[in-house]
């Protein structure tokens, strides 16, 4: 009987051996599909974080460029190499092939806002900086970017109201206006912005908001010539332009046009224009109304005089600061934004005082500002941009808009198109002339040229340098190196 049993054992015995050995396998592929999904999960996490910073890089007005090595340095820091980016102006995809062996996949984020907060850009900007130094971990910098998304501004809503109609003032005061019309474009700037915030909560839209306020401005400037007013009421009309032109993203546009990127190019453009052309109809409507009621509101700028170069200087001081307070700059910005302001003023007036033309006047002035906004806004410790964009708006020609719609509807012939076609050439000498600054003013570096050379540009938001993997540090041994440091 034992000798019957010996066989049945030993059959008990392989099939338990078999058991066990089926079971091993099934357990070192258990492990290999839960290593592969936590391995698609982080991909998919730091894939997820850099289209999010991509979305508030994009649609705070940067350059494509400048969204592009953004995104890339996310990535990198993240340790996925090789990533493929695609912007579309609405959309951002990145495509990533782990191998050459493995199929690759794209992630795709539409972006749906656009909007003007310095604040939030500065602070997404510096979390990328830190997120590529591995000062913080990705689930840090993931829950941080959401609440800065999610944040409110960090000034009252009503200040930045106020900001506007200062900027507006400040215009009619580089214009060569007096007190009282500086009071009456600080009302009227008030009002505009007052009422496209409430266009906005409408979801109207921003064509037509740039239609009403255009439209306000004229209104305004007829009713204080209908009045006699001892004022200059064309005035108002190009302080309005200016402030409605200020949140136009004309430099994005020229600069993706410059760096390649020519879609987006073509998509920021026709934005620009259609937003432009919102201006031009609420303006050519007020003084089509006027003409009709008899109330030709004529041209009167005073001629730029070398005793009046203070106050125009100091006037582009104040609307640079102005609108950037009222975008939500960080407060510690405002100085070199002044500065900037002011340069770029006193430069556009010597070459108009000389005689260099309009178009040539603004490009000096932009390159001023741009050779000074990329070193002061790196020093400041904010993006390029906020210090830029910031620095153009006393440039913006208001005036010359208006003039040349006054020609066009009062006169009737080429006299107004070409003025408005001048308008035109001014819109691009000072965004090519802010870019051309950048190129010159930034360092020069071996890490610095290995990225221009992949994205061409010089960077307004974003690294400056191709960003490596390192591993996050600890809040102790980071506090340790700060208390060993100081």
């Amino acid at each position: 009987m034992a000798q019957r049993g010996e066989p049945a054992n030993e059959r008990v015995q392989d099939e338990v051996r078999d058991e066990r050995r089926d079971a091993a396998r099934d357990g070192v592929k258990g492990e290999a599909r839960d290593g592969a999904r936590d391995e698609q999960v982080e991909v998919y996490r730091t894939l997820d974080l850099a289209l999010r910073v991509g979305e508030v890089v994009l649609s705070s007005g940067a350059g494509t460029a400048d969204a592009t090595a953004t995104i890339l340095a996310v990535t990198a820091a993240g340790g996925l190499r090789s990533c493929e980016v695609d912007i579309t102006f609405t959309s951002i995809a990145i495509s990533y092939q782990a191998g050459p062996d493995v199929a690759p996949e794209t992630h795709v984020r539409v972006v749906r806002y656009r909007g003007q907060d310095f604040s939030r850009l500065t602070a997404v900007d510096l979390l990328v900086r830190r997120f590529a130094r591995g000062d913080v971990t990705r689930e840090e910098a993931s829950r941080e970017l959401a609440r800065l998304v999610s944040a409110g501004p960090p000034f009252p809503r009503w200040s930045s109201v106020i900001a506007w109609g200062v900027m507006a003032g400040g215009a009619t005061l580089l214009l060569g206006g007096g007190w009282l019309i500086t009071l009456v474009a600080f009302v009227t700037a008030t009002v505009i912005e007052l009422s496209n915030r409430w266009f906005s909560r409408q979801r109207l839209p921003a064509f037509y908001q740039q239609v009403a306020g255009a439209f306000v401005a004229t209104a305004v400037a007829l009713i204080l010539y209908a009045l006699h007013a001892p004022v200059k009421p064309s005035l108002v009309v190009a302080a309005g332009i200016i402030m409605l032109l200020a949140g136009i993203a004309l430099t994005g546009a020229v600069q993706d046009a410059i760096t390649g990127y020519y879609v987006t190019a073509a998509a920021r453009s026709l934005e620009a224009m259609l937003l432009t052309g919102g201006i031009i109809a609420g303006v050519s409507l007020g003084i089509s109304i006027g003409i009709k009621l008899g109330l030709p509101v004529a041209i009167e700028a005073q001629t730029i005089q070398l005793a009046n170069l203070p106050i125009m200087v100091g006037s582009g001081a104040l609307m640079a600061v102005a609108f950037a307070y009222a975008s939500y700059a960080p407060l510690r910005s405002l100085l070199p934004i002044a500065i900037v302001g002011a340069l770029g003023s006193l430069a556009f007036t010597l070459m108009t005082r000389a005689e260099f033309g309009p178009a040539w006047s603004t490009a000096a002035g932009a390159f001023v500002v741009g050779l000074g906004g990329y070193s002061l806004g790196r020093r400041s410790g904010v993006p390029p941009l906020v210090v830029v964009v910031s620095g153009t708006v006393p440039l913006l020609p208001g005036l010359t808009i208006y003039k040349g719609l006054y020609e066009l509807t009062t006169q009737g012939n080429l006299i107004g198109i070409v003025t408005l076609v001048t308008a035109v050439a001014i819109g691009i000498a000072l965004a090519s002339g802010v870019i051309l600054g950048e190129y010159v003013a930034q360092p020069i570096r071996r890490e610095a040229r290995r990225l221009e050379d992949r994205l061409a540009g010089p960077r307004l938001v974003g690294p400056r340098r191709p960003v490596q993997r390192r591993t996050p540090r600890s809040r102790s041994s980071t506090r340790r190196k700060r208390r060993a440091a100081a």
